[in-house]
C-alpha cells in the first residue's frame, strides 16, 4: 500500500504532519477528514521509494556504507534518547540528504506504521540493509535492546569503513605510479622516438641494436596497439565471466590463498571480517548456528567460505567452535586458541572482538608491507624503461659524434 507525506491543519487552525497509509490520495484525503484534519499537502513517497528499488538503478540508487553508518548511528542515538519510533524516523527524514535515503527512510516508517516491526520493514530493502543487519536487528527487538544493538552495529559498520579507506589509501599511490608510468611509456614509444629516431633512419645510417628493437617495438605499438589492448580488454572480461562458474572461482580462490604476500593478505582480510561479524552477532544474542552463516556471508573468499560451512556443521552436530575451526587450514592460530579461551571462559563475544582488532591490525602491517614493496619496484622498472627509450635515442647521437671527429 502507498504511503503519503501530509501536512494538514485541525479545528482550531493548528498544523500537523505526518505519514499515513491509503490505497489512493482520494482514499487518504477522506482518512484525514475522518480524523477532523484538513490537508494542506498530500504527496506520494514509499511507492516512488519501493519502485526505484524493484528498478534497481545502478547509479546511485543504493545506501553508501558511510550513508549506512550515519542512519545507523543517528538511529541509535534517537531511540537511545528514549524518542518513538515514529519520532525517530521522522527526525532521520529531515536529516536525510539525499533524495534516495529521504524516500527510503520514509518507506520504513510508512511500514512501521502499518505494524511490521523494524527488521521486517528493513526486509523489504534487501540491496541497502544485508543479512546480518536485519539479524542484529531483529535479535535487538526480541531482548529489548534496540539502541544498544543499533550502536554496536553502528561501530561495526563504521570499523569496517575505516579498515577499507586504510587499504585504499595503502594501494592509491602504487596504482598513480603504475598508470603514470604506463601512460609516459606510451608515450614516448608512439611519439617521442619515431619523431627523434627517423631522422637518423633517414641517413641510411647502419643504427644500433638497442635503437633498432626500439623502433620495432614503437612500429608494433602504433600499428597493433588497439589490437593488444582489445585482447587483453576481451581476456579480462573471458576471465572474470569464467569465475561465474562455482568450481573455477572456487580453484582461483584457492590458489590465492597460496600465492605469496596475496595469500597472507587474502586470509588476514577474511579472518578480520569473520572474526568481527561473528563477535558482533554473538554478542547481540543471536544463536551461534545463524552467526556463523551471516559471518560466512560476509567472506569474500569462497575457498574460506567453504570452509565455515565445514566448521558449521561440525558446531552443530556437536563440536566445539574453536575444534571445527582448527580442523580448517585457512584461519590462523591465535584466531583459534582465542575463541577457546572465549569458549572456556564464558566470554566467546569479547575474545572475538580482541581477535578482530588484532587481525584488523596484521592485515593494516600487510597492506603498507606490500605497497611498500611495490611502490620501489614500480618507480625502479619505470626507471629502466625509460633508460632504454633514452639510450635508445642517445646511441645514434652519440655514433655520428664519433664519426664526426
Amino acid at each position: 500500500m502507498p504511503a503519503f507525506r501530509y501536512e494538514a491543519v485541525n479545528a482550531s487552525g493548528a498544523t500537523s504532519k505526518g505519514i499515513l497509509r491509503a490505497d489512493s490520495p482520494k482514499a487518504a484525503r477522506a482518512d484525514l477528514r475522518a480524523r477532523g484534519l484538513v490537508p494542506l499537502v498530500l504527496e506520494l513517497i514509499a511507492a516512488e521509494a519501493d519502485g526505484k528499488l524493484r528498478r534497481g538503478f545502478p547509479f546511485g540508487d543504493k545506501l553508501s556504507n558511510v550513508e549506512l553508518a550515519l542512519f545507523t548511528r543517528q538511529l541509535a542515538s534517537l531511540l537511545g534518547s528514549n524518542l518513538p519510533m515514529e519520532q525517530a524516523f521522522d527526525a532521520l527524514m529531515e536529516q536525510a540528504e539525499r533524495p534516495y535515503l529521504r524516500e527510503l527512510t520514509a518507506a520504513i516508517r510508512s511500514d512501521l506504521m502499518g505494524g511490521s516491526s523494524l527488521s521486517d520493514a528493513l526486509a523489504n530493502h534487501p540491496r541497502d540493509f544485508a543479512d546480518i543487519y536485519r539479524a542484529l536487528v531483529n535479535s535487538g527487538e526480541q531482548t529489548g535492546q534496540l539502541a544498544t544493538v543499533l550502536s554496536r552495529l553502528a561501530d561495526y559498520i563504521e570499523g569496517r569503513n575505516a579498515l577499507v579507506q586504510k587499504l585504499r589509501l595503502a594501494f592509491t599511490y602504487p596504482a598513480i605510479v603504475t598508470v603514470v608510468a604506463f601512460a609516459i611509456v606510451i608515450f614516448l614509444l608512439t611519439y617521442v622516438v619515431p619523431q627523434i629516431v627517423s631522422v637518423f633512419a633517414s641517413t641510411k645510417q647502419q643504427l644500433p641494436l638497442l635503437t633498432t628493437i626500439m623502433l620495432a617495438l614503437s612500429g608494433f605499438v602504433r600499428q597493433w596497439g588497439w589490437l593488444v589492448a582489445l585482447i587483453v580488454i576481451s581476456s579480462l572480461f573471458v576471465w572474470r565471466r569464467s569465475l561465474r562458474d562455482p568450481e573455477r572461482k572456487l580453484r582461483w580462490h584457492r590458489w590465492l590463498l597460496r600465492a605469496p604476500m596475496i595469500g597472507r593478505f587474502q586470509r588476514s582480510l577474511n579472518t578480520s571480517r569473520f572474526a568481527s561479524t561473528l563477535a558482533i552477532t554473538t554478542s547481540a544474542g543471536v544463536p551461534i548456528l545463524r552467526a556463523l552463516h551471516t559471518s560466512r556471508d560476509t567472506l569474500s573468499n569462497m575457498a574460506m567460505r567453504q570452509q565455515i560451512d565445514e566448521a558449521t556443521n561440525a558446531v552443530r552436530e556437536g563440536v566445539s567452535l574453536a575444534r571445527a575451526l582448527g580442523e580448517q587450514q585457512d584461519f590462523p592460530p591465535m584466531l583459534i586458541h582465542m575463541i577457546r579461551a572465549g569458549e572456556a571462559t564464558g566470554e566467546l563475544p569479547a575474545m572475538l572482538d580482541r581477535a578482530a582488532q588484532m587481525q584488523a591490525q596484521d592485515l593494516e602491517r600487510r597492506a603498507l608491507t606490500i605497497a611498500g614493496l611495490l611502490e620501489p619496484m614500480l618507480i625502479l622498472t619505470m626507471g629502466v624503461v625509460v633508460l632504454l627509450i633514452v639510450l635508445a635515442v642517445l646511441m645514434p647521437i652519440i655514433e655520428i659524434n664519433q664519426l664526426v671527429r
